[in-house]
């Protein structure tokens, strides 16, 4: 494989954009867009400066002008296409959640197995360098043994009830929404800096309006989930889209025998450590960061903000390096979009029996390495 990668991208929206400058700040070449519609995809490549516009997706996964192919569509479609791109033998990176039920996740994971090909899902929270920081302390032990596990992930996009988008209907976007959307981004984040599983939860989901704009609303604004791990600890998350003034907020705190620690993502220059007799905060910075992942993905000087775009650019530069035979270790794949869509299945069946739910496990080991061609 050439040492460019030349990327295909398909949806046309805000992650589209942000996926585009994370090719190209990685040193590869974004060749194509497709969206719903020729003329969308046209004024998105126009936008993006993409060369080469497709009418239809499938004439996209085709085409011998691609090796990557960026799935950044509504959800219903991200099974399909993936599977479709996995028989074209293309690398593929795919927005979660990566299907709309477990089913499919299980259908993808064979597909993409099957076909021996690259692939990634954009948990990008994890290339912060503070929460690789975080990671880091915690597998050192700095923590002690970690008993308590909590936080939360809420945003204000949704908090009117005009408000709307296509995730709102089950259709487009699947059964869940909130926790599918942005709680799964919590989990996952949780389960990677500690390299602990939830094993078994009980949720509760509920909508603050029943319709919007006179449409009635089929999926959450907010899931509240109490669960366990399988290293013993307990933990809580609050999700929600219709918390005014949060924009973005996942945070995350884990509370050991020894220490605990707190991450806000609205706030990723900063790691605050508590302790008994005094607190510290560890700001990113080469000077500060006692872990070489962290300070791999620190790329400016202390005081000059690295910020979400960042953090996914960090995510493609990994992923990409995969997708040559380069693996690089703590890069989301294939594994990790199954476990999300488990995790997805046990919130949505617990909600709907109330009680307790074991979290399915799909047989595969949870990896962090990627799946090389």
């Amino acid at each position: 494989m050439s040492q460019t990668l030349r990327a295909g991208i398909v949806g046309a929206g805000f992650m589209a954009v942000v996926h585009a400058k994370a090719i190209r700040n990685a040193g590869h070449e974004l060749t194509a867009i497709a969206s719903s519609t020729g003329e969308s995809a046209a004024i998105a490549a126009e936008k993006l400066g993409v060369a080469n516009v497709f009418n239809t997706w499938q004439e996209l996964v085709a085409s011998e002008l691609v090796d990557v192919v960026h799935i950044c569509t509504p959800n219903e479609l991200h099974a399909t296409i993936t599977i479709a791109a996995a028989k074209a033998n293309k690398q593929i990176v795919c927005e979660k959640p990566i299907s709309v039920t477990y089913e499919e996740a299980l259908a993808i994971q064979e597909e993409v197995t099957k076909a021996d090909v690259g692939f990634a899902v954009p948990f990008a929270y994890r290339f912060y360098p503070l929460v690789r920081e975080m990671k880091a302390r915690l597998q050192n032990g700095e923590a002690g043994a970690v008993h308590l596990l909590h936080g939360s992930y809420l945003q204000d996009w949704l908090a009117t009830p005009t408000s709307n988008n296509w995730r709102v209907n089950s259709a487009s976007g699947g059964a869940s929404r909130a926790f599918a959307d942005v709680g799964t981004h919590w989990c996952d984040l949780m389960e990677f800096v500690t390299g602990d599983q939830i094993s078994r939860l009980i949720a509760n989901t509920s909508k603050a309006y029943e319709s919007r704009n006179g449409v009635k609303v089929q999926t959450e604004d907010i899931a509240t989930i109490l669960f366990e791990t399988k290293g013993g600890a307990t933990g809580t998350l609050t999700v929600s889209q219709v918390s005014f003034g949060r924009k973005n907020q996942l945070l995350l705190e884990v509370d050991g025998s020894k220490a605990s620690y707190t991450f806000n993502q609205e706030q990723p220059e900063v790691l605050l450590v508590g302790g008994s007799a005094s607190n510290q905060i560890v700001t990113r910075g080469q000077e500060n960061l006692t872990s070489a992942d962290a300070r791999r993905l620190s790329h400016v000087p202390a005081g000059h903000p690295q910020g979400y775009q960042d953090a996914f650019n960090n995510f493609i530069s990994d992923a990409y390096a995969g997708f040559q035979g380069n693996p690089v270790q703590g890069t989301p794949g294939l594994a990790d979009g199954v476990r999300a869509a488990a995790l997805i299945e046990a919130v949505l069946t617990s909600a709907s029996q109330q009680a307790w739910v074991t979290v399915l496990d799909s047989g595969t080991p949870s990896q962090t390495k990627m799946l090389a061609s």
